[in-house]
């Protein structure tokens, strides 16, 4: 059965949302049981996927930072709710793995001497003026930093996606509590995956020179992730105490460790990008919204943090 959602009129910027609110969920999550090999004697697979602590705390604030300068651009009403509660939810997003660092650090695995590199490119290469002077304006450097936020969208579309429906890496009896923070995130990605997008066609300018700067997002995109994503495991697997130098990263592991279904895909990752190339594309037809809001009406983290709202309201 297809269970993707109807592709929207593309004379509309936001009708993937319009009739699904944005709105962020103050999610909490307990790590004192989670072992610092969640996938049980899966190292590799579970430092593939812990590289996601160590990129979205910086990064998913630097959404926010990037998004709250280009505000003031935004005319459609209904894309300003969505912008606002996208902001909400990638902050959340940011706070709750870098918690994930803290109980690492617990375990001794310390992640500072990698995610420093991390912060400068965010906050130093990607920040608010261009690197050593680049002569670019204000708005030309602002249009190509949404451009990368929505490239990067895609692919937490994707993977937000496949964690939702990684049934192998379930029956591999992960940790419940990090299965649900992935599952959670997943879900809001798929569930905001349309807003970066829309963000930038709404401010980005228009014609030919808006769709080649949302090539050039990509094309600066794909590579530096799979860049960070490599140099990130590689680092993981070579400071964990539990490994003591035993194994390394290497491609004969991930693709054994996708070969058993717990990391996605490298063809469905790279289907993304053609996909996000054509000129017709909108994220809106990427995953399930139905899905995804469905996880997070059944997600603990979720449900607690549901019920937690509904008692103050009551009091």
């Amino acid at each position: 059965m297809d269970t993707t959602d109807p592709v929207p009129s593309p004379t509309s910027t936001t009708a993937s949302t319009a009739t699904h609110p944005i709105r962020p969920r103050r999610v909490s999550f307990d790590w004192q049981r989670t072992p610092l090999h969640w996938i049980p004697d899966e190292p590799t697979a579970t430092h593939v996927i812990n590289v996601l602590h160590l990129l979205l705390p910086a990064g998913e604030r630097w959404f926010v930072k990037v998004f709250k300068e280009a505000l003031p651009l935004v005319t459609d009403p209904e894309l300003l709710k969505d912008v606002k509660g996208f902001m909400g939810q990638e902050a959340t997003h940011s706070v709750q793995h870098s918690y994930v660092l803290d109980h690492l650090a617990e375990q001794g695995l310390d992640t500072r001497p990698y995610t420093k590199h991390v912060d400068w490119m965010f906050d130093v290469m990607l920040g608010e003026r261009p690197p050593g002077g680049l002569p670019v304006s204000a708005r030309e450097w602002l249009r190509f930093r949404l451009s990368l936020i929505a490239a990067i969208e895609q692919f937490t579309a994707v993977l937000g996606d496949w964690v939702l429906r990684a049934e192998e890496l379930e029956l591999a009896r992960p940790d419940e509590v990090m299965l649900d923070l992935l599952r959670w995130h997943g879900a809001e990605e798929v569930e905001h995956r349309a807003v970066a997008f829309d963000m930038y066609q709404h401010t980005g300018g228009s014609g030919l020179p808006r769709y080649v700067r949302r090539v050039e997002g990509m094309a600066f995109t794909a590579p530096m992730l799979l860049w960070l994503w490599a140099f990130g495991a590689a680092y993981l697997i070579r400071h964990d105490p539990q490994l003591r130098g035993r194994l390394r990263y290497t491609l004969r592991e991930h693709n054994r460790a996708v070969r058993k279904g717990l990391l996605p895909s490298w063809r469905e990752l790279g289907a993304a990008i053609p996909r996000y190339l054509r000129r017709s594309y909108h994220p809106s037809q990427e995953g399930s919204l139905r899905a995804a809001v469905e996880y997070l009406a059944s997600s603990p983290a979720a449900r607690a943090a549901a019920g937690a709202i509904g008692r103050t309201a009551a009091s």
